[in-house]
């Protein structure tokens, strides 16, 4: 498993007030639960950031942005954001912000 070990530990500082924040190894990275929704994650040095299917279009036209793309086709509502888009806190937390905005739109799970 390959994944930036110090984009994790800034994007858990940046989530470390979620008392139901968890941490999995999947799609070969780490990915960041909150209340049991996956929320974004990290595989090698991009982030894999859930912002859901209607800020998906309009964010895909930012720079360093890709459609997340594991079987040869994207998956709408998933965008990788290279670290170039992430060098600064400033930059990361606005990613973070969206995730954080769709996951609460999602009904509890059980």
């Amino acid at each position: 498993m390959s994944f930036d070990k110090g984009l994790a530990q800034r994007i858990r500082e940046y989530l470390q007030d979620y008392p139901d924040l968890e941490e999995k190894k999947m799609f070969g990275g780490l990915c960041f639960m909150i209340s049991r929704h996956m929320c974004c994650g990290i595989i090698e040095d991009k982030l894999m950031a859930r912002v859901g299917p209607e800020q998906y279009e309009s964010l895909l036209e930012r720079d360093h942005t890709l459609k997340m793309d594991f079987t040869g086709k994207p998956m709408k509502g998933m965008i990788f954001e290279e670290s170039q888009g992430l060098n600064t806190d400033e930059k990361l937390k606005k990613w973070l912000d969206f995730c954080i905005e769709f996951i609460n739109t999602l009904p509890p799970k059980k």
